[in-house]
């Protein structure tokens, strides 16, 4: 071992909650021990991780994870994503054979993965020390919708026997994994910083920014379809590309996404760890297309009604744009105090104690 510990970290592609996860955790690693040397494993775009993970990193392309295949950013395609998880287990030993030959040949100091399950059974082989952390694992994921057959047993092999699955709150309840850690929420709390955004766009003080995003899954919203609310704006990623006449490209207003939520009136979003935990965490309200097949959406919405503002609309709402009472309600309702992110001290902190602390140390 050398005295630069190697941190090789794994980081689901389903989505852009896994990154939100995650990047806090390595961000504040690397401001106690900051001779971590990072290793990036995932199938995230290298601007989207840059814009979130402040720490130096190398990335390496790599699919820990099947997930699940997405028709939308809310519907699954069970029958795809179960032939995808038939042939990924396929020759199951041999896979997790050559991923313990990766880990070992760059020299893993210990493997941290959200939520990916190879290289967590890649690294027990090598006898590199790892852990999970998310707030749903992919084999609850896959027994609620492909059933629990040998392939659900892999998975849950590979979490149950990590040196532990670091649970974020909110979170599903994974009582059936007995290396169970939970943990506080974690998020990238941002400034707000809407003085800026006022100056730029040209806004009157009674106008009001509406962030849009269905966190990195591939679809978009019919926003053409939607009618113009009088002093309402919408912030959308430029591949969307909208025509809507008030709509505004985030990517031209060069400010992270986390400053944007923090400055928004709003966040319209799809139940998603990142969008619930970081607006609450910001203080803004959030009006959400529900998931009620998605297996982590009670916790998440459970936990955003009690602990934020919020008001649920109708996919057909979405689809149309009429939520106009919907809105007035959301900004008439009381503020609540934002949470605290805890979670990201507490994971940085247990993985310096006991993935990293042999190496630190030296």
């Amino acid at each position: 071992m050398s005295d630069f510990p190697h941190l090789v970290v794994s980081i689901s592609g389903h989505g852009f909650g896994h990154v939100a996860q995650t990047a806090p955790i390595l961000n504040r690693l690397l401001e106690i021990l900051p001779q971590t040397r990072l290793t990036i494993r995932t199938t995230v775009p290298l601007s989207h991780l840059r814009s979130r993970i402040h720490a130096p990193f190398e990335l390496l392309q790599s699919k820990g994870d099947i997930g699940m295949i997405m028709s939308s950013a809310l519907d699954v395609s069970v029958a795809e994503s179960r032939s995808e998880y038939k042939e990924f287990h396929a020759d199951w030993e041999s896979r997790v054979s050559d991923e313990a030959e990766i880990l070992r040949d760059l020299k893993a100091d210990a493997v941290f993965s959200n939520v990916g399950y190879l290289p967590l059974a890649g690294a027990q082989l090598a006898g590199i020390p790892n852990a999970a952390l998310c707030s749903l694992n992919w084999s609850d994921i896959y027994r609620h919708y492909c059933g629990n057959d040998d392939i659900a047993a892999q998975i849950h092999r590979c979490y149950a026997n990590a040196n532990a699955f670091l649970r974020a709150s909110p979170g599903m309840a994974m009582r059936d994994l007995p290396n169970l850690v939970p943990v506080e929420p974690i998020a990238d709390v941002g400034e707000n910083k809407r003085n800026v955004l006022d100056h730029c766009l040209h806004l009157s003080a009674a106008e009001k920014l509406i962030l849009v995003s269905m966190g990195g899954i591939s679809s978009r919203l019919p926003m053409e379809c939607w009618p113009r609310i009088d002093g309402v704006r919408w912030l959308v990623q430029d591949n969307w590309q909208v025509s809507h006449p008030d709509a505004i490209s985030i990517e031209s207003l060069q400010m992270n996404f986390s400053d944007l939520l923090a400055s928004c009136d709003a966040h319209l979003c799809k139940p998603g760890y990142g969008s619930f935990v970081e607006a609450v965490c910001s203080g803004t309200p959030v009006l959400y297309v529900n998931r009620p097949d998605w297996p982590e959406s009670p916790a998440l919405t459970g936990w955003l009604q009690q602990q934020g503002r919020c008001c649920e609309i109708s996919r057909d709402q979405s689809n149309s744009g009429d939520f106009v009472n919907e809105l007035a309600s959301l900004w008439l309702s009381p503020r609540s105090e934002p949470a605290m992110p805890g979670g990201t001290d507490q994971v940085a902190n247990w993985l310096l104690c006991n993935l990293l602390s042999s190496v630190s140390r030296n």
